[in-house]
Order: C-alpha cells, then structure tokens, then sequence
C-alpha cells in the first residue's frame, strides 16, 4: 500500500502543479482602449439648369438660336473636368435625306452671357458627335474653368446654333426633326493630403 499512497500522492502534487501553472498564466494586468474611425466619402454632384437648352421649330436655313445654361456643382467635391458626350436622332419627315441635317447645324460654344461675340469653339453638331469628350473639354470647357468648378459655384455658358444656309438646294430637310442628347459628365481632382 505504500507504494499506491506514494503514486497517489504523486499524481495529486502532479495535478496541483499544473494547476498552478496554467492558472498563473493568465493572472496579468491588461487595460484596453476602442479608437472608433470614420470614412466619409465625397460627392460629386453637376447640375445643369435647364435640363432642356433648346426647343425650336419652325426653323428654316440661315436661322440661330442663342441659349444661355448653366452648370451647377451641388456636391461636396470641388469638380475638375467636365466632359460632354453629344448625340443626335434625326426623324427625316419624308424619307429623303441624302445628307446627315447634324452636318448643317452649326454650334458656336460663346465665352458667357456677358461676352456673346467671343466664340470658345466652333463646330458642327455632326463633327461633335465623333469628338472625344476629352477633345471637347479642351476646346470648350478648359478655357472657361481656370480652377475646375468649386463647391457651390454656378458658371454659364451660352451656345449658338445656326441652321447653316449654306446657298444650295436644302430642300430634303424640310419637316426634318433633330433631337440633341447632351450628356455632361464631372470628374474630382486628384487626390490630396486629407
């Protein structure tokens, strides 16, 4: 019997030790602090007022139109760049059209509603549909944004369209309709120290 009392007692100062040891493991002092963060993202926002620049009818060769519009940065981003896609629709009223009739409006992009006689650019709206929008913001909007287009600015911008007479049978357009799609489109400036 002894040597079971002897094993017994060993296998129990054996039970305590490990005990002991996995229990002083964890008998440490500890503190902890939550940092809570936030990401707020920007906006970018480009309005344009009117959403419809024009509507005529009734037009004949060697009429023009002056719109004035503007362009409105309602978000929390300064905007840098605006492009302009164009495109057009054209419903050829009696079926005769041998000519594209975009290639018979042309489009004088004007400095503003103060300066009407200082054209930016001058184009077709034929010839802006194939532009880039890149190409566009150069000609056109580049020289009119020094700095972009701030938070809470509006810039305006007036255009004339002129139904070009151009001294020859235009008859094939007559009852003609075109419908113009102007889609401007922001971009942000690079990325800055925040």
């Amino acid at each position: 019997m002894r040597m079971r009392k002897k094993l017994g007692m060993g296998i129990m100062s054996a039970t305590l030790g490990l005990s002991l040891i996995a229990g002083g493991t964890y008998a440490y002092f500890s503190d902890s602090e939550v940092s809570n963060n936030t990401f707020a993202a920007g906006t970018l926002d480009l309005a344009i007022e009117p959403t419809e620049i024009i509507n005529v009818e009734n037009l004949k060769p060697g009429d023009w139109m002056v719109r004035t519009f503007e362009l409105q940065n309602n978000g929390t981003l300064d905007i840098e760049k605006v492009f302009l896609e164009t495109d057009y629709t054209i419903i050829d009223a009696n079926g005769d059209n041998t000519e594209d009739f975009g290639e018979h409006i042309q489009v004088e992009f004007l400095y503003n509603a103060d300066k009407l006689d200082e054209v930016i650019y001058e184009t077709t709206l034929a010839e802006l549909k194939t532009m880039t929008p890149e190409a566009i913001n150069e000609h056109i909007f580049d020289p009119q944004f020094e700095k972009g287009l701030p938070v809470d600015t509006i810039d305006d911008f007036s255009v004339k369209f002129n139904f070009v007479d151009n001294g020859e049978d235009q008859n094939q357009f007559q009852g003609d309709s075109l419908r113009l799609a102007w889609t401007f489109k922001a971009v942000q400036g690079i990325g800055e120290e925040k």
